[in-house]
């Protein structure tokens, strides 16, 4: 069904351009991109803005530590951070800097219009000063016990335990994260936000459908502990704007910092012909704004930034959706432990499409935090994708190539299978639409079983070795290439890339939604490349050693210095490091025959992930060659291929008994699928 075209702008928080992105910051871009990609393929203008956080304390102090100006050090870390997105197939429509000129003039538009309001005020506080550094210093420079809960080791703005926040001189044991020494009391001006003039309009549109409801919920206890005023400036020296009229005195970063989004957004208008600013920022703005985040900065968010818009007669988003933060194998993450990973760690090492797809495995659309299980992680990449979907193109289309010059039949085997297929895209959008990634992931995953299924019940191995049966094997293999389609269709905007290499396979243009309730007929496709390859436990080793801590390769390196142990005797018994090395894979069997005068052996052609394997097994007395075809077994998929009188063998099949007809192949439960490692 048609849907009415929609006008939508997107961003996500801007990474602050002081250090490198890491994989938890990465869940937000990913599932940002994720809901973006949707919304275009659905046929509606969607723009994805974003740009580096680009002033502050800590960017000063980091440049002044390199000997560098601070504007050398944010346009190397923004290259930095350009590369990695682009990388990870974060498709930003534009991507700029909050140290710019159009950030600078709406910074100070927004701070006029509120201040003509009578929404700024100004007035003398006693702040934080550090006698050793000689400088103010920054909320997130003060470090000591939380005013509200008694937490230690927090900043000087809020609490990252009880959520709460306060001001610097509300901290409890303060100390300065700059030279560590007790801050001093002195006096400075200061410019104020009026929250508290908007309270009114902040409880109509924190409870009007802009939050979640956990989020509104949670903005209602400060609301009743009081909207204070914000702090808005700060004093030289510092990395930003300068307030005008104002010397020496710096609009503190939160306040250019969402209005980063709208800056760069005015950079897009000025590059894009026709593509007004008004039309998505202006008060009277009918099309849809749309905020991604964290659950740290929602005080910002959904108090500060719709007040702020307000306050200078912009429009407020349509709604600010929160996510949790991601923990590693159940435990926040530590350089220690290797699971502190930077962006270019993973993408040094793995296809980004994996991570894409196990984030959106995980998030939903509230606001939990989701867990990345490097085991689970590894084994969820290659059964789903690799063994699932991926698989289905592979078992397919070589039959095509082969034996119908590449063409797709005029007709499929199953049209209500296909049509099946088709309605459950709604279900998928709909879960696309809500952000339930997790929903849609569980979805598209059981119609990839019921594709394998079919495969599996038609057995177009079996039919193309048969007389009479080609119109049957041509009509079977196009059913299977339209139904992997339907599949690389859902997936998209999770697999935007693996879904172009699929594309240039079925020689189609890119998908957009509606395409895919016609199947693809008589059509020529192109011959199939391996789409993905899978994850090996050597990779995920590689990545937490290449993020452990500099201090632990340094252990590492006195204690191999105090000299090796003795070598421990030569016994019978392998370790384990050994053992582990044995490459464990199922495999399909698709084809098994006698070898002529061999007493024992069966000839087995096995099916490892759309790679053929030749293997004798000595399993004649307990098995016809007809029993095994089709069947799913164990094979040792590294052992170096052995030449025998027959031919060469390239592993080993494993089976259990005491011999002669007692002897079983090993079967694994429903769900596995060639390729899957066995643990």
């Amino acid at each position: 069904m048609t849907q009415k075209a929609r006008k939508i702008l997107v961003t996500s928080a801007l990474p602050y351009a002081n250090g490198p992105i890491h994989i938890g910051h990465m869940v937000e871009y990913i599932q940002t991109d994720i809901w973006v990609r949707f919304q275009k393929m659905r046929g509606h203008q969607c723009l994805y803005v974003c740009a580096d956080d680009a002033h502050g304390t800590p960017i000063m102090l980091r440049a002044r530590k390199e000997g560098i100006e601070p504007e050398a050090l944010i346009a190397r870390v923004a290259e930095e951070h350009k590369a990695d997105f682009a990388d990870f197939n974060v498709g930003f429509d534009n991507y700029h800097s909050t140290h710019s000129d159009e950030n600078r003039h709406y910074a100070s538009l927004i701070y006029q219009r509120n201040k003509d309001q009578g929404n700024i005020s100004n007035r003398t506080i006693t702040q934080a000063y550090d006698p050793v550094e000689e400088m103010f210093l920054p909320d997130r420079f003060i470090k000591g016990e939380c005013p509200k809960c008694g937490a230690q080791d927090q900043y000087g703005d809020n609490c990252e335990v009880c959520g709460a926040s306060y001001s610097p001189n509300e901290l409890k044991n303060p100390v300065s994260a700059v030279s560590g020494a007790t801050p001093v009391d002195r006096d400075s001006e200061h410019y104020f936000f009026k929250l508290g003039n908007f309270e009114t309009m902040l409880k109509e549109w924190t409870r009007g459908g802009h939050l979640q409801h956990e989020v509104a919920n949670k903005l209602g206890e400060w609301f009743e502990a009081g909207l204070h005023e914000w702090d808005i400036s700060r004093d030289a020296p510092y990395f930003g704007f300068e307030i005008p009229d104002h010397p020496g005195k710096f609009f503190y970063v939160w306040l250019d910092a969402p209005i980063g989004y709208m800056a760069s957004f005015k950079n897009l208008c000025d590059k894009t012909p026709g593509l007004a600013f008004d039309d998505f920022w202006g008060k009277d703005a009918s099309t849809e704004l749309y905020h991604f985040i964290g659950k740290d900065i929602i005080y910002f968010h959904a108090l500060f930034w719709p007040a702020m818009l307000h306050g200078a007669d912009f429009r407020t988003p349509t709604a600010v959706f929160s996510h949790g933060f991601l923990t590693v194998d159940g435990q926040k993450m530590s350089k220690s432990r290797g699971t502190f990973i930077k962006a270019r760690t993973y993408l040094d090492t793995l296809n980004p499409e994996y991570l894409r797809y196990y984030f959106a495995a995980k998030l939903g659309s509230g606001i939990e935090d989701i867990d990345l299980n490097l085991e689970d992680f590894l084994a969820r990449v290659n059964s789903d994708l690799v063994g699932k979907v991926v698989n289905i193109a592979s078992r397919c289309s070589g039959f095509i190539k082969k034996r119908f010059d590449g063409k797709l039949a005029d007709q499929l085997d199953n049209q209500p299978l296909f049509d099946n297929f088709v309605s459950a895209g709604q279900q998928i959008a709909a879960c696309y639409e809500n952000r339930e990634f997790s929903k849609a992931v569980r979805e598209i995953m059981a119609l990839a079983d019921k594709a394998n299924q079919y495969i599996d019940e038609k057995k177009p191995w079996v039919i193309a070795k048969e007389e009479g049966r080609a119109q049957e094997l041509h009509a079977v293999c196009t059913m299977g290439l339209n139904l992997f389609r339907l599949l690389i269709g859902f997936l998209r905007p999770i697999l935007p890339a693996t879904a172009e290499k699929s594309e240039a396979f079925l020689q189609i243009q890119p998908l957009a939604w509606n395409d895919l309730q016609k199947p693809l007929l008589n059509h020529e496709i192109a011959a199939f490349k391996p789409l993905m390859t899978r994850i090996e436990n050597s990779q995920i080793e590689a990545i937490v050693a290449a993020s452990k801590e500099d201090l632990e390769k340094q252990e590492a390196i006195s204690a191999k210095s105090q000299g090796a142990l003795a070598s421990d005797p030569i016994s019978d018994i392998i370790e384990y490091p050994d053992f582990a090395k044995v490459d464990l894979r199922i495999v399909k069997i698709i084809k098994a025959q006698h070898v002529e005068g061999a007493e024992k052996l069966l000839q087995l052609t096995l099916d490892l992930d759309g790679e053929t394997r030749n293997v004798f097994a000595g399993i004649k007395s307990a098995y016809t060659p007809e029993e095994l075809e089709g069947k799913l077994t164990v094979m040792v998929a590294n052992l170096a291929p052995r030449k025998m009188r027959f031919g060469v063998s390239e592993g080993m099949v494993l089976a259990a008994g005491p011999g002669g007809k007692e002897l079983f192949i090993l079967t694994p439960d429903s769900g596995a699928a060639p390729g899957m490692r066995v643990k």
